[in-house]
């Protein structure tokens, strides 16, 4: 599933008010980045939001959590049936334990189930095979169940008698079932056209749909929800033909017809085991785009894409996206597709991204929708990503499962690596490879250094929905990555091969995974677990030296993992550690030999050639790597490509090998690495002499770094982009003692102006250079070209000068799609004045009716640093294009204005009463998307003592409203640690 991981300073892609675009969902999310502020409206990889990346490390992670207890209580269920009418308790929130796992006392075999839709109620009712697993015992059988009304339950034929049962709000138990195979009957009655949620069955746009990962079946009919349990499902769905002339759900179509007074019925097969969360249905209004795929086998399969009649235009990009997909799974996997129908549903009502139900994919429509009119570069690249997520998991999460919750990142990690790999294989490899690690670092590294720092298999949760998060998704993506640097492309594949051969048709474990990397290759890993298990970002310091004499230079590596709630002390981790050395020329030099402390290790190649590239296993708390035979002082570049999830210390390195690696080396990541060093390096210095008093002023060395990047005309454009894109606000947060949002965003609001006054006639030159009358198309070389001309739009118009202004004004008129249209605005809006009024007046007249749209305007608005921007926020809660049950508007409005570091964090406490505010009307309608809205709080203890008191008041009025969801009553209460 792609989850939303949406956070509103994050989907990290940053910089400008450029690059309003570029792809979490996890995410797989497309996101507006406005001069330093990244609006993801993520899904990507799934789609949730994820605000607290805008905070930085907490000063602790000790104590205990609040006790704000929820009450146990009793309350009437809606009414049973007669039989069944009673009171049932309601149970108390637990937290859950991965040690306290076990298998079910009884297996699921076949589910039959049987929908009677309708206006004012549904129907389900459920025929399941069960299996005990225990010959010589029966204990009871629990199933969940929420928000249901129990009409029946029988077993082998018979009505189960009510002294055999005990209903709670939350399971229905059956006291004493059989001791053999038996054939359970439940009946049930539910309300979609009611369930605001977006969980288990659910109205969008007046069709029917579902959604039911992690816990949304329950929601649906009672049933043992969880993904060990898996079973052969055979769907029937009835509904009237005029309303909802469209049935699917999993599988194969078997059967279909009309029935009397009007109505009709589809009988779906789905031949393959899975787990109930990946069920699904929708039935409606719909029509579809139609293809097909022949498979390297010789499969015939049908593509088809469902939405409403007047969108089927927009989905000729998601068609292409999961042709593309198909094809590269299995020209790179040997993957093939097993079915001979593979659906996708775009609906607008959905909480996630988009989710990967068996053959029936539904997903958030801004992830299927796209033309050139409506749709930016960043959201091309959003549809193609998760497009391709989300068919990936068709092996990797649903022909093989996680046993567990726990265990998620096992199908959601590997699959987040496979998007990335193919995003990067369908473009540019090092811009992916940066975009995918500044959201990590924004995002991930912040949750790590809070109170909601988890490792990426998770040890206990209250509300599984809670942990969606990037730390499970991207950095359980790096985790993979970390297989296949340590063990080459040829031994990663291997070791994919064995998994699929031992476990397709299971639900298994992240040691599952582990053992076949290691068996396929047979290497010795053991300590590589550990990445697993244990939460926080290593710290990997890194001292250099060198010797003429004995032509030796000595790495030395010190690792240190911080402590975080619940782990105060941590272990060594394996890190692999990928290192160039450049000679004075700025060329590679060849890497034959190592000593590992004196152990010598050899670096050549299959072929026994030197690498230019050498991979070092990181392993102690202290260790020392020497290279040999190296004629001359090197630059070190470091940690290429991003080979470990950990943040890199060079205490030796100067501004001039900085430069120089900018300048030479041959990893694009690190090229553009040494710019956001110096970046950083500059801004907090700035950020200093101004809270001192102190005059601001830049390095000119600086300025002509970014000056050869952007005139080199060898460079991929959108490479140029990011390297001349600065840190984001949020990130200067994360690296502050006590972080000043006053001052960062004054320093980096002076850093761009002065960027852009030095480099004026450059950036002159590439808006002029850049611009094209060709059509639109979403090729790679198109979208770097159109992103260097937006970046360096957004640069000039920062000066708010007539000439700028006028020049962003002629862009905006002059535009013939959405990816310069809407750049051109965000240029405009950076600055208040009549120009940006009437701009933002023409851009909501223009597309009011395009509602995808109209969420950009409202991202655009919500994440303006304009002082005390949150009255105007406000005004737009009550505005006809904002809809606070559409989690998409949601993210948009109120996502966008936790973007903004100086107005969420505003000294006298606006944003946060806000925020507050928000979150608890929302959490009494759809508390997933409540949930990851307060994590906006979460890092409250960063920020001076002023702020800290204002934002705990905010938390502490959330936690203790009676009636509080688990999902959020989870998140403020363990934001409330101190």
């Amino acid at each position: 599933m792609m989850a939303n991981l949406i956070a509103p300073c994050q989907r990290p892609r940053l910089g400008l008010a450029l690059a309003i675009s570029s792809r979490l969902c996890y995410s797989r999310t497309s996101h507006v980045c406005v001069m330093g502020k990244t609006l993801s409206s993520l899904q990507d990889r799934r789609g949730l939001a994820y605000p607290s990346t805008l905070f930085g490390p907490s000063k602790s992670s000790k104590g205990v959590v609040p006790k704000f207890a929820k009450v146990k209580c009793k309350i009437a269920t809606q009414p049973m049936s007669t039989a069944m009418d009673e009171i049932v308790t309601k149970d108390t929130p637990k937290e859950i334990f991965l040690k306290d796992y076990k298998p079910t006392d009884y297996a699921f075999e076949r589910v039959e189930l049987k929908f009677v839709l309708d206006e004012d109620r549904t129907i389900v009712k459920s025929i399941i095979n069960v299996v005990p697993r225990s010959e010589t015992s029966n204990p009871p059988l629990v199933l969940d169940g929420r928000d249901l009304k129990l009409l029946s339950v029988k077993i082998n034929g018979e009505v189960v008698k009510s002294n055999n049962l005990s209903l709670t709000s939350r399971h229905l138990t059956l006291s004493t079932p059989p001791s053999s195979p038996f054939t359970l009957e439940v009946d049930t009655e539910l309300h979609p056209e009611k369930n605001l949620s977006l969980e288990g069955l659910y109205k969008s746009g007046g069709n029917f749909c579902t959604q039911c990962e992690a816990e949304g079946f329950r929601k649906i009919t009672f049933f043992q929800d969880r993904p060990d349990v898996m079973a052969i499902f055979t769907t029937t769905i009835e509904a009237d033909k005029t309303k909802y002339p469209v049935l699917l759900s999993n599988g194969n179509l078997i059967d279909h017809g009309d029935l009397e007074d009007g109505k009709h019925f589809a009988v779906w097969e789905d031949p393959f085991k899975k787990p109930s969360y990946l069920f699904a249905l929708v039935a409606g209004q719909l029509e579809s785009r139609e293809d097909t795929f022949t498979t390297c086998s010789g499969r015939l399969v049908h593509l088809r894409i469902w939405t409403p009649a007047q969108d089927i235009p927009k989905t000729a990009h998601a068609m292409r996206s999961l042709k593309s997909a198909m094809k590269w799974d299995e020209d790179v996997f040997g993957l093939e597709y097993d079915l001979d129908l593979f659906n996708i549903v775009a609906v607008p009502d959905f909480n996630m991204g988009a989710m990967e139900n068996k053959s029936l994919n539904i997903f958030n429509s801004k992830l299927v929708l796209a033309s050139p009119e409506t749709a930016t570069d960043a959201d091309y690249s959003s549809i193609l990503g998760v497009i391709g997520h989300e068919y990936f998991h068709n092996w990797t999460g649903n022909r093989v499962t996680c046993r567990n919750w726990f265990q998620l990142s096992l199908k959601e990690g590997l699959t987040v690596f496979r998007d990335q790999e193919f995003s990067s294989d369908m473009g540019s490899r090092p811009v992916k490879r940066i975009s995918d690690v500044l959201r990590l670092r924004l995002s991930q590294f912040a949750e790590d250094a809070g109170p909601m720092a988890h490792p990426v298999r998770p040890h206990s949760y209250i509300k599984m929905d809670n942990f969606y998060t990037v730390t499970v998704y991207e950095k359980g993506a790096e985790v993979v990555r970390m297989y296949q640097t340590l063990l080459g492309k040829q031994g990663f594949r291997k070791g994919m091969d064995l998994y699929f051969e031992r476990h397709d048709g299971q639900a298994v474990a992240c040691e599952d995974f582990f053992a076949a990397m290691r068996d396929a290759n047979e290497a010795d890993m053991s300590s590589f677990l550990l990445w697993y298990s244990q939460a926080g970002t290593p710290l990997l310091t890194v001292t250099t030296a060198y010797n003429p004499d004995t032509r030796c230079f000595t790495l030395k590596c010190r690792q240190e993992i911080p402590p975080t709630p619940g782990q105060p002390l941590k272990e060594p981790m394996l890190i692999p550690l990928a290192v160039g050395l450049l000679n004075s020329k700025g060329h590679d030099m060849p890497l034959s030999d190592v000593l590992d402390g004196e152990l010598p290790l050899s670096l050549t190649d299959a072929s026994g050639q030197a690498v230019t590239t050498a991979i070092l296993r990181v392993e102690k708390a202290e260790q020392e790597f020497t290279f040999v035979n190296i004629p001359e002082k090197p630059v070190a570049s470091l940690l290429r490509n991003f080979s470990a999830p950990v943040r890199l210390l060079q205490p030796d390195i100067t501004d001039d090998d900085l430069l120089f690696l900018l300048a030479h080396d041959s990893d694009e990541f690190n090229r553009w690495e040494a710019a956001q060093i110096m970046g950083r390096k500059l801004m907090l210095n700035l950020i200093e002499q101004l809270q001192q008093g102190g005059k601001l002023s830049v390095d000119s060395a600086y300025i002509e770094g970014l000056r050869s990047i952007l005139c080199d005309p060898l460079l991929d454009k959108e490479f140029v982009t990011k390297a001349i894109t600065l840190p984001a606000e949020s990130e200067l947060v994360d690296l502050m003692t006590v972080a000043d949002p006053d001052a960062i965003h004054t320093v980096r609001r002076f850093l761009i102006r002065a960027i852009a006054s030095s480099l004026r006639k450059e950036l002159e030159y590439a808006v002029e250079e850049n611009r094209s009358l060709e059509p639109y198309d979403p090729n790679h070389s198109s979208m770097a070209r159109r992103a260097l001309k937006n970046t360096a739009l957004a640069y000039l118009a920062s000066l708010d000068q007539p000439e700028a202004t006028e020049l962003a004004l002629q862009e905006y008129r002059t535009a013939t799609n959405m990816t310069e249209q809407f750049a051109a605005l965000v240029a405009i809006a950076q600055n208040p004045g009549e120009a940006r009024t009437s701009a933002l007046s023409d851009f909501y007249e223009q597309w009011k009716h395009e509602f995808l749209v109209v969420n950009k305007w409202l991202a655009l608005q919500a994440v303006s640093d304009i002082p005390n921007n949150v009255e105007n926020v406000r005004q737009l809660l009550d505005h006809p294009a904002f809809d606070i049950r559409n989690p998409n508007k949601v993210y948009a409005l109120i996502g966008g204005f936790c973007g903004s570091v100086v107005n969420l964090h505003a000294k006298d406490g606006s944003g946060y009463k806000f925020l507050a505010d928000v979150v608890l009307k929302l959490d009494k309608l759809n508390p997933q998307v409540a949930s990851r809205l307060v994590t906006a709080f979460s890092r409250w203890r960063r920020f001076d003592d002023g702020r800290q008191a204002l934002a705990k008041e905010q938390l502490e009025r959330i936690a203790k409203v009676e009636g509080l969801s688990d999902n959020v009553y989870e998140i403020a209460s363990k934001s409330l640690v101190s």
